[in-house]
């Protein structure tokens, strides 16, 4: 095969390449295959004419098209492997002949990866404002959350306070009319938790049980529910119960309702305090490791990026938050609903800063390429061993969905970050 490819852009170019003629017979073949179940000739049963009459009766020419279709990813492939370059969108493949006997020829117009041109990558200087101490407050506030959680709910015979829960019946109209969603029975509602439309929580403050309250509201402009928002709203609230929090003393045999691992409160305390520090650390080295990579970038020039680059990074980021939002049982279609937005709207939100992570992955690419990178197999078995731990799956189940290349190319971008990181010094 020959492949030339010539540049008419910073990341455009053409690549003229061919097809041989041992690839053109496995074109052909497959071809053959594929249609010959649908051609009834005389004499034969449907599906079973043989190449030969095929031949004579359509001509080997009736197959060409279908032929090119087969082969033509792996041949532009194998082209641009040969020309040296790196394909980051769908080629625009035309056919320039096809003829019998030749090699066939074609063109296409491609998308390549942009040069990068890396600055220093390595002893860099960065700031990071995070104090790894651990305070005894950092300590009291971890325990009053978990006080706070162990608490529970008593009737009270006075008004509602903020803070108060309210059990409650409401419907809602608007210009007189119920609404969907707007109807509730025996509903427990946390005064000044924010959960309902803004404005109704306050109006129960110093309420109490069996009182009746007719809230006067107004949706907000954005509310999910298009038909409402910006509308005026009337609900007629009964409230059954007022319960106040009542929070249990803080002392060693709360600490082991709280952590039957402990046997005493400065025990809890103690394990608060090691648990605190482990995640200060974790978030110092995180901060560290961003600004490190946030100055290699930096330091690195990219003349131009893509389009198509930024437009698979908007929807491979959509594409993995929606996907985890499914594994949780929450589908695309049931997310828009439930958080009033649109896929439109997502999509504005990740490509607000789509370039910056194309351009980061681009220069944590060309670091491991500059380093020259080789990995082992046993690299890639830790690998999948890793992610198979990480996502509760069969290591063969890993193993199958990614190929050995896609781990080859994390580990090596791992290495690139550890390259940056091992050397930074933090001022």
């Amino acid at each position: 095969m020959t492949a030339i490819f010539e540049k008419t852009g910073a990341t455009t170019g053409t690549l003229n390449f061919s097809i041989n003629q041992e690839l053109q017979k496995k074109g052909l073949d497959a071809a053959f295959k594929k249609q010959k179940g649908n051609i009834t000739v005389p004499g034969f049963r449907k599906g079973k004419i043989t190449r030969e009459m095929f031949n004579r009766m359509f001509g080997e020419e009736a197959l060409y098209q279908d032929a090119v279709n087969e082969v033509l990813e792996e041949a532009f492939v194998a082209a641009a492997a040969e020309a040296n370059i790196e394909s980051v969108a769908q080629p625009e493949i035309d056919i320039v002949s096809i003829n019998k006997g030749t090699d066939w020829e074609m063109t296409a117009k491609v998308t390549t990866k942009p040069e990068v041109k890396l600055g220093n990558y390595k002893d860099l200087e960065v700031s990071v404002n995070i104090d790894k101490e651990v305070s005894d407050a950092d300590v009291d506030s971890r325990l009053s959350a978990a006080q706070g959680r162990m608490a529970e709910l008593v009737l009270k015979e006075e008004a509602a306070e903020k803070g108060d829960t309210v059990v409650i019946d409401f419907n809602g109209t608007v210009d007189g009319v119920e609404f969907d969603g707007g109807k509730g029975n025996n509903y427990s509602l946390e005064l000044g938790s924010g959960s309902f439309i803004p404005g109704f929580e306050d109006q129960l403050i110093g309420s109490k049980a069996g009182d009746e309250a007719s809230v006067e509201v107004t949706f907000p402009e954005d509310y999910q529910a298009a038909e409402l928002a910006g509308k005026a709203a009337v609900f007629a609230t009964k409230v059954h119960e007022v319960k106040a929090k009542e929070i249990p003393e803080l002392d060693d045999e709360l600490a082991k309702d709280i952590d039957d691992s402990v046997e005493t409160l400065d025990e809890l305390k103690a394990k608060y305090r090691e648990e605190i520090a482990t995640s200060k650390e974790e978030e110092y080295k995180d901060a560290v490791e961003s600004a490190a990579i946030e100055a290699a970038v930096a330091n690195a020039t990219i003349d131009e990026i893509p389009e198509a680059m930024i437009h698979e990074e908007i929807h491979r980021a959509m594409n993995e938050f929606l996907g985890g939002m499914q594994q949780q049982g929450i589908s695309p279609e049931m997310y828009f609903q439930l958080t009033g937005t649109t896929e439109d709207q997502m999509h504005e939100q990740y490509a607000e800063d789509a370039e910056a992570r194309v351009k980061t992955n681009l220069v944590i690419e060309a670091i491991a390429d500059a380093e020259n990178f080789e990995v082992s197999t046993d690299e890639v078995e830790a690998e999948v061993a890793d992610l198979a731990t990480q996502y509760n799956l069969p290591v063969d189940q890993i193993k199958k969905m990614l190929p050995v290349s896609m781990l080859e190319h994390d580990i090596k971008m791992k290495r690139a970050v550890e390259v940056i990181t091992e050397s930074v010094k933090v001022k």
